[in-house]
């Protein structure tokens, strides 16, 4: 596998972990949520870059994990 994919997806996490410092609060919620997204994406990457088929329980899986952070992303602010 080409070893430059790596770059752009350091890149990446170097660019989330200093836009989580933006956050105004609960950055450790933002963190929560952000976690969701990464098992989808891990296995998007899984399926697309190395060629590994998803079972249904992969799949089951990242819906589980999106849904669980669509609930902490989504949440009603209290006021």
């Amino acid at each position: 596998k080409p070893g430059w994919l790596l770059l752009p997806a350091a890149v990446s996490l170097g660019l989330f972990a200093w836009l989580l410092t933006l956050h105004p609060a609960a950055a450790g919620r933002t963190y929560a949520a952000y976690g969701g997204m990464y098992i989808a994406v891990a296995l998007l990457w899984l399926r697309f870059v190395d060629g590994v088929a998803l079972t249904r329980w992969d799949v089951a899986g990242a819906g589980i994990a999106l849904f669980g952070m669509a609930v902490i992303a989504l949440q009603p602010h209290a006021q």
